[in-house]
């Protein structure tokens, strides 16, 4: 069996950290696994004439890769989370490299039964 470390294992500061180059497929493989294909995301004459004067990733996309830290680093595999809060500081375009960071900045408290 597989698992990640257990609450009673988790100290301040443990860290991990997950980093990926977004690429156009990665954008395409979103959309149609989601069905969000906002042409913001994936039709660049649209995208020309937005805010972001160009194609941008989806910021869920990019949410996952706490998913990803979570499920496969810290706490690691067979760790289920239940909340999330997000705030998106700056668009996503192909070719950037997206660097998550996950941290345990207070002590984890046991969840209630």
């Amino acid at each position: 069996m597989i698992a990640g470390k257990s609450i009673d294992q988790l100290q301040v500061g443990d860290a991990a950290e997950f980093a990926k180059t977004v690429s156009e497929t990665d954008i395409y493989l979103y959309a149609g696994i989601t069905g969000d294909f906002n042409p913001a995301h994936v039709n660049e004459n649209y995208a020309k004439n937005t805010f972001f004067k160009t194609r941008i990733a989806h910021g869920m996309l990019t949410a996952g890769f706490i998913s990803a830290i979570i499920a496969n680093q810290l706490p690691g595999p067979g760790t289920i989370y239940l909340k999330q809060e997000l705030s998106f500081l700056a668009p996503v375009h192909i070719g950037d490299t997206i660097t998550a960071r996950v941290e345990i900045l207070e002590p984890p408290k046991a969840p209630k039964k």
